[in-house]
């Protein structure tokens, strides 16, 4: 017996050696990148003119203990090619310094992170001059981008971190942003071919888009990801950057539609262009027959399915928004969609900008 005892107990110190190995395969000893409900955390390295102390101050540990606090499990982190790079292509230190403590801060608080290629100097998705469809040049520096990013990031775990390697692409030629988000994935997986990618839809990560994507057969670590601002007039109400949108100054309502048609006469015909766009009978019915759309696509691909932003400019009342959030939460939870809204603060907040206190109502919407 004793003699038995000291086989197994060698071979169990055999079993526990071979597990420790650190050149066992990637594939044997990875978990999964694994998502349910999270935050945007933008407006530090993306979309602001702010810079050094200024920039470095916006975004701190405490924020994402705060994240973390309010029961969300991951965070996006948007960056800036203008915020990473200089114009002759050079790393900006300081910028990745920040999107590295930002990661560690994220860690630190159990939050999973997507880093996010939010905006090229050649694609913009509100821009009407997008160079990166026509432009070789800007495409080799995107794929290059990529390179740099994925040797910089190889260092985080495989089940906590993920790229999105552009956002809402937005390509008059569906078959420009395949091509592109093809080689994309190329280029990645040339020295991470278990990260997971997280690819969009074409204009704006529409799901109406869906129907145009290319997806690789024989890639399971990505993640399909459309976002969702219906109905526009009620998400982005009196937002300033909406364009003719901007200049109804009515009222708006949640569910149901969200203009009375009543009002249309008395309106510039531009204006009512752009309220016909968003005036339908909103609801959860509506929003899951919309999300369909992106569902049908990804089961068959036997992906997962990923809302990668969606929110409501702070213009209607706290109880307008939190019911539009309990619902599209309610439909997302159904169809087993995970989601990060649009944003932590700043335009689309979930806390005061100030004192970092949750909104309420607000969070209680997305999370209860």
């Amino acid at each position: 017996m004793k003699k038995a005892a000291l086989i197994l107990i060698s071979l169990m110190l055999v079993v526990s050696a071979c597990n420790t190995n650190s050149k066992k395969p990637m594939s044997e000893t990875k978990e999964r990148f694994v998502i349910e409900r999270g935050l945007n955390v933008s407006h530090c390295l993306s979309q602001t003119t702010i810079r050094g102390e200024e920039r470095a101050q916006y975004i701190g540990a405490e924020d994402f203990k705060i994240i973390a606090e309010m029961g969300f499990d991951h965070v996006r982190i948007p960056i800036d090619e203008e915020h990473m790079w200089d114009e002759t292509g050079n790393k900006n230190k300081d910028a990745f310094q920040l999107l590295h403590k930002a990661i560690n801060w994220s860690f630190d608080n159990d939050l999973r992170v997507i880093v996010d290629l939010h905006v090229l100097r050649s694609h913009h998705f509100n821009s009407d001059d997008i160079r990166l469809w026509t432009d070789p040049h800007a495409q080799e520096q995107f794929w290059g981008f990529w390179k740099e990013l994925s040797a910089e990031l190889i260092q985080y775990p495989l089940d906590k971190l993920a790229y999105e390697l552009m956002n809402e692409a937005v390509a008059d030629d569906p078959e420009d942003w395949n091509k592109l988000i093809a080689r994309g994935i190329e280029t990645v997986r040339v020295n991470e071919p278990e990260r997971v990618i997280v690819v969009g839809s074409n204009k704006w990560q529409q799901v109406g888009t869906f129907k145009d994507l290319k997806v690789p057969e024989d890639d399971p670590n990505l993640i399909l990801s459309f976002h969702f601002y219906s109905p526009m007039v009620f998400t982005h109400f009196l937002a300033p950057w909406t364009g003719a949108l901007k200049d109804y100054t009515g009222e708006v309502s949640y569910p149901g539609y969200p203009v009375d048609t009543a009002l249309f006469g008395e309106l510039p015909p531009e204006v009512v262009q752009k309220l016909w766009e968003s005036n339908a009978d909103w609801g959860p019915e509506l929003m899951e027959s919309e999300f369909r759309k992106a569902k049908i696509v990804a089961d068959r691909y036997a992906l997962p399915l990923y809302c990668g932003e969606f929110g409501c400019f702070p213009s209607t009342s706290l109880e307008l928004r939190q019911k539009y959030y309990e619902d599209i939460v309610s439909v997302f939870e159904k169809l087993d969609i995970s989601w990060t809204h649009w944003n932590y603060k700043n335009d689309f907040p979930v806390v005061d900008e100030k004192s970092l206190e949750p909104i309420e109502m607000i969070v209680s919407g997305l999370l209860d």
